[in-house]
């Protein structure tokens, strides 16, 4: 997409990423500005800008395919922030497991799980 957005804010399928920094992202031969959830439907458009932001309704498009996710890597931005603890009751309760790190280090894991045909998906804050 030239235009450097995704479609509707979804591409279907899984791709590894290519690139992360300067605000977004790069997979599948497209750029994205912003932050991006990595679902096993697909890759979206998140409206998350930092840990602050995490609400329920942001989190809901996982919970929506929690039995296709074993673990969700959660990438934080630059730093590792605390998660609060409501949110990881939530994947527990939901038999997601959660590992929260910086979104480079989620970036790479991702991609590491995703080549292994893991169960994996990531939630990724973008890193300016």
């Amino acid at each position: 997409m030239s235009d450097g957005r995704l479609y509707d804010g979804f591409l279907p399928g899984r791709y590894p990423l290519d690139a992360y920094g300067n605000g977004g992202f790069r997979f599948g031969d497209m750029s994205h500005r912003g932050s991006l959830l990595a679902l096993p439907s697909g890759i979206r458009a998140w409206p998350v800008g930092s840990v602050a932001e995490l609400t329920d309704e942001a989190l809901d498009p996982i919970f929506a395919e929690a039995d296709a996710i074993d673990l969700l890597l959660l990438g934080t931005g630059a730093d590792i922030a605390a998660i609060p603890a409501g949110f990881r009751t939530r994947f527990r309760e939901a038999g997601i497991g959660l590992d929260v790190m910086q979104t480079g280090a989620a970036a790479r894991t991702y991609n590491i799980l995703l080549a292994e045909n893991r169960k994996v998906g990531a939630a990724l804050i973008a890193v300016p």
